[in-house]
């Protein structure tokens, strides 16, 4: 009994952490970023390095695109394309030794269908070797200051020298969804090369397509699958006017099932159904009940400056949202139009501070300043009396 005590004495004296949300999910890291709020909403083992298979390839196109000149610029595809691939079993995009295509053919074969024939082909047309390639994919994470990534091929193949984790590669992703033509590939569901000879799908589509998985929020992403990395996924989504960025690694190697994608839609619904944005402060409401002087109103409501809207919970306890003002008590018909300011918490953090201006137009009253100032008044004509009488 006595140890009992003591354990519930620890347990109150002690802060506790609060567990995570807890998701049915195969894939061993995840990490869903919110891109509105520049928030991160749940996270599993997101910190591990770990293999990443064809997620590679993000970087590759990133390296790619911020070193190709013209991205329409025409290039023939060699047999030095396919030096390896074969032998390895690596997925390829369909182009053929001799074929004549453009760096965007390609570029759309590395993120479709996720295509080691295209990135073969654009690394040896965009630098000498695919060790200098490797270097600029290298230089770029020591750029974006990631601690826990190194490339060592630009496909995504097993190797204990290509790795990254779940965070890291959501910066990768972040940074390169910047660019406006890896953003509009990576969201392309299906591209025809220049030639009109290859169609190229979204893995992602064909996938949830082929296992009847809905995900009509995702609007793109990158998959990656080897015996090493299991199920891999990076996709970008949207519903309810919010904006979220989902990586998975090590989901179950199944063919038979895309655990990946799955687990895609079991963390995404869990957050569509359960959160959303949510107007806090409406600048329409007023917040504070002024008092006045001289002036014809008797009170003045003040409002906030703009709207807040934050991603809450459905369920969020209002109580826990504050405005704390700072300012002038008082409006006179003579006030400014900035009055103060106001600081806006929620679970005691602050969340937004706002300029308070005034709205209303004040309206000097003649009878208020004599009634106010009765006495003074009063006072003063006295003294007047007094004064006329005493020169007279």
């Amino acid at each position: 009994m006595k140890k009992i005590k003591i354990l519930l004495l620890i347990l109150v004296i002690l802060p506790f952490k609060v567990n995570a949300i807890e998701l049915n999910i195969s894939s061993k890291n995840a990490i869903l970023y919110n891109i509105d709020s520049n928030e991160i909403l749940y996270k599993k083992d997101s910190d591990s390095k770990v293999q990443i298979a064809s997620l590679t390839k993000i970087m590759t196109a990133l390296v790619a695109l911020e070193n190709i000149q013209d991205i329409d610029k025409q290039i023939i595809i060699t047999k030095e394309d396919f030096k390896g691939v074969t032998e390895a079993n690596l997925v390829t995009a369909g182009f053929t030794v001799g074929e004549t295509v453009t760096y965007r053919d390609l570029l759309y074969g590395l993120l479709l269908p996720s295509g080691a024939d295209a990135a073969k082909a654009l690394v040896r047309n965009t630098t000498n070797t695919e060790e200098e390639f490797i270097k600029l994919m290298n230089k770029k994470v020591e750029e974006l200051k990631l601690k826990n990534t190194h490339f060592n091929n630009t496909i995504g193949i097993d190797d204990d020298n290509n790795y990254s984790t779940a965070e890291d590669i959501l910066t990768v992703f972040k940074e390169a969804l910047k660019n406006e033509e890896f953003s509009k590939m990576i969201k392309t569901k299906e591209y025809k090369t220049t030639d009109g000879k290859i169609v190229l799908k979204s893995t992602i589509q064909k996938n949830a397509k082929t296992f009847n998985i809905e995900v009509p929020y995702i609007m793109g992403g990158k998959t990656g699958t080897t015996s090493g990395a299991g199920l891999c996924l990076a996709t970008v989504a949207k519903e309810k006017d919010v904006n979220y960025i989902l990586i998975t690694l090590g989901a179950l190697y199944d063919k038979k099932a895309p655990h990946h994608i799955e687990d895609a839609k079991t963390i995404y619904d869990y957050f569509i159904e359960n959160y959303s944005n949510i107007k806090i402060i409406d600048k329409n409401k007023s917040f504070k009940t002024l008092k006045t002087k001289y002036a014809k109103e008797e009170k003045i409501k003040i409002c906030p400056s703009k709207d807040v809207i934050k991603y809450l919970p459905n369920n969020y306890n209002k109580e826990d949202v504050k405005i704390k003002y700072k300012g002038i008590e008082e409006i006179t018909p003579f006030t400014k139009e900035k009055i103060g300011k106001i600081n806006i918490y929620y679970k005691d953090k602050l969340i937004d501070t706002q300029k308070i201006y005034l709205k209303e137009k004040i309206h000097l009253s003649i009878i208020n300043i004599l009634k106010e100032n009765i006495l003074i008044i009063i006072i003063l004509i006295l003294l007047a009396i007094i004064i006329k009488r005493a020169i007279f």
